[in-house]
């Protein structure tokens, strides 16, 4: 039977993912909602959707889909996927889940109590080159891990102050937007680490706008790093006793590793369908028919990690938020 999407949210990321879930074998995108019905209208035209809502409320209360994609700035997320759920819906919901772990944790407990399916949309995960590499690290093909590299930076310093990025009552800053991918990678690859050092510098707006971390293990270092004051290569490092596994850059949303082992380096082009949304997608459509409320791959606990991690980081480097 045909998943039946909701959007809400009509900016960027919504286009992008609207675009890849026509792409995919059974769901279809049904509603659309914006604080704007203009908006909303134009984006369900676009991708050729039946219901457009000039409210969040409205698609919640609508009874008209399976599924609510969440796609607003990170400040809203645990409310409006709070309300989605406590009316009776699944929900996708933009990374990061919450700004803090206190949101994250408010908003899987409300997915249980309304047994509801909730996942992250944490996309890298379902990258097939990821799950590929994530598999030949945890069968030792590079033996034991000793070294880890991600980075993820873009020059972001001409965008508008008021915007997501930089603006502090929006949770702006490179971290929670761009720092969860390498913090991922090293979290996926890693676990959690025992031991966490990071160094922080902020713009004039208040926001952070480059971090660097060194993740400690017991025979691990990972260093990872996110800034929006200049660009950075995007290729990420996994290094081991018997090799290394080079993900290809953008490496949060590569098609492709090469690795280096034996002396011989060996190119390997994964691919991967759409912008790489579908398999995100595909994820949640293959979770919902099976009844699972959450993910096996990217579960709640996952997403707990993830955050429990970056409020360390913040601790550490002074990242807060006037609305905290």
């Amino acid at each position: 039977s045909m998943i039946k999407w909701g959007i809400v949210g009509a900016g960027n990321i919504a286009h992008s993912f609207s675009k890849d879930l026509a792409l995919v074998n059974g769901g279809k995108l049904v509603s659309v909602a914006s604080r704007n019905l203009e908006k909303a209208q134009a984006f369900a035209d676009e991708y050729g959707a039946l219901n457009a809502y000039g409210s969040y409320e409205e698609l919640f209360n609508s009874k008209t889909v399976d599924v609510i994609y969440l796609a607003t700035p990170h400040t809203s997320h645990a409310n409006l996927s709070i309300a989605a759920m406590k009316a009776g819906n699944a929900v996708l919901c933009e990374k990061p889940m919450g700004v803090n772990k206190g949101e994250v944790e408010k908003m899987v407990a409300v997915a249980k109590e309304n047994n509801v399916f909730l996942m992250e949309a944490l996309w890298t995960r379902f990258n097939p080159t990821i799950k590929k590499v994530k598999e030949l690290v945890d069968n030792g093909t590079i033996g034991d891990i000793g070294y880890l590299h991600a980075d993820f930076a873009f020059y972001a310093l001409d965008r508008d102050e008021n915007g997501r990025l930089l603006n502090p009552d929006l949770a702006g800053g490179s971290l929670l937007d761009i720092g969860i991918y390498p913090i991922f990678l090293a979290y996926l690859m890693l676990g959690k680490p025992k031991d966490i050092k990071a160094s922080a510098n902020f713009y004039k707006t208040g926001v952070e706008v480059q971090c660097s971390m060194i993740f400690n293990y017991d025979n691990a270092q990972a260093i990872l790093y996110s800034g929006l004051n200049s660009n950075s290569e995007k290729k990420a490092e996994i290094a081991g006793s018997e090799g290394s596994i080079f993900i290809h850059p953008r490496w949060h949303e590569t098609t492709g590793y090469t690795i280096e082992k034996d002396g011989e380096s060996t190119s390997n082009e994964v691919g991967k369908r759409g912008k790489g949304y579908v398999h995100e997608i595909e994820e949640v459509q293959d979770c919902l028919a099976s009844g699972k409320k959450q993910s096996d791959l990217w579960s709640h606990q996952n997403s707990l990690d993830l955050i429990e991690i970056m409020d360390s980081v913040r601790k550490l480097t002074g990242i807060v938020f006037p609305f905290e």
